[in-house]
């Protein structure tokens, strides 16, 4: 699934394998990473497991949870992001795991020690972006090029669009109610987005384009 790399002034403390549902940080000596330091909060953050992603939520901390220099309350972690809290630096990365299967060529005099192997294809990631529908910002439209896009109203619904190399998800970040995606509410995981999508958020409709 994935590790946390804990490190201080760029020298690395430990690494945490991601194996729980809940991953809990803070300075108290119960947390799952303790990181004994003042401007920790007891139970700072908790990284969240749901199937193959993972989020990080701030605990209503003292001095905040940042991702990439940005203060966060909840988010999804994308591979090399790196966490901020006080002076600790926590890169998470996510293992290895091949989309593809290798396809091995046998030829004459073919020696299994040095198998030859094909590459697999390349994938273009079409550009993608929102068109807002309705409201005071009705036709402006966002470009996609970040990682991470977070959309919606602080304090009553945020949602996160992930960019993939299989393309985009769209998750659930903050509010009571989740966001919906062509009329059906979406749940705790992500969700992966095709051209057309309209997402309703907060009271506000945008559409996904892709291409």
């Amino acid at each position: 699934m994935g590790k946390l790399v804990v490190s201080l002034d760029n020298v690395v403390i430990k690494e945490v394998p991601i194996t729980k549902d809940r991953t809990t940080l803070g300075r108290r000596p119960y947390n799952d990473i303790v990181i004994d330091n003042l401007a920790v909060s007891g139970e700072h953050a908790v990284m969240l497991a749901v199937g193959h992603d993972v989020f990080i939520e701030d605990l209503n901390s003292t001095n905040g949870t940042y991702i990439n220099g940005k203060a966060i309350k909840k988010q999804l972690l994308v591979h090399n992001d790196t966490v901020e809290i006080g002076k600790y630096r926590i890169k998470y990365l996510i293992d290895e795991v091949p989309d593809y299967e290798k396809t091995m060529v046998l030829r004459p005099g073919f020696n299994p020690a040095n198998p030859v192997t094909i590459p697999p294809p390349v994938h273009s990631m079409l550009p993608a972006s929102i068109k807002v529908l309705n409201g005071g910002a009705a036709g402006r439209e966002v470009l996609l090029t970040k990682a991470v896009t977070t959309v919606g109203k602080p304090g009553v619904q945020v949602a996160s669009i992930a960019k993939r190399p299989t393309g985009y998800v769209l998750s659930h970040v903050e509010g009571v109610s989740h966001p919906t995606v062509n009329g059906s509410q979406i749940g705790e995981g992500v969700i992966s987005l095709k051209n057309g999508d309209i997402i309703d958020l907060a009271g506000t409709q945008m559409q996904f384009i892709q291409g």
